[in-house]
């Protein structure tokens, strides 16, 4: 009978203490609202991304996990980012292909020159 009558106080002043809390029973009212945390170091808008700078990201916490409007800039930046770099690849490499198929060919005569080969006409040359 006594750890009982001790769980009911112990309760009481549980649920006292919740209450204060909560209905904020101090002199100065209820707690401020805490200013929401931005992001403090966005992605550099004057250069293209580096691997640090992504390294560094490091997004605020909300009431649900990240927030979302800082989280979908980054992620559309990067996007952009990674679609300019593999459009630039793609170019040098097609240069590539084709500077490396003019010189299996041998060198391509300047225009206006009048350029006469002394070798053999191959079969598929011959009218």
């Amino acid at each position: 009978m006594v750890m009982f009558l001790f769980l009911v106080v112990a309760l009481a002043v549980v649920v006292a203490a919740v209450t204060l809390a909560v209905v904020g029973g101090g002199e100065n009212g209820p707690l401020p609202e805490a200013a929401p945390e931005l992001l403090r170091d966005p992605l550099p808008p004057d250069r293209p991304v580096a691997r640090a700078d992504v390294e560094g990201l490091r997004f605020p916490l909300a009431a649900r996990g990240y927030r979302m409007a800082d989280v979908d800039d980054a992620l559309s930046r990067l996007g952009a980012e990674l679609a300019e770099r593999d459009a630039r690849i793609a170019d040098l490499e097609s240069a590539l292909a084709g500077a490396r198929s003019s010189a299996a060919h041998g060198p391509v005569p300047a225009a206006g020159e009048n350029h006469v080969s002394m070798d053999k006409p191959r079969r598929e040359d011959r009218p």
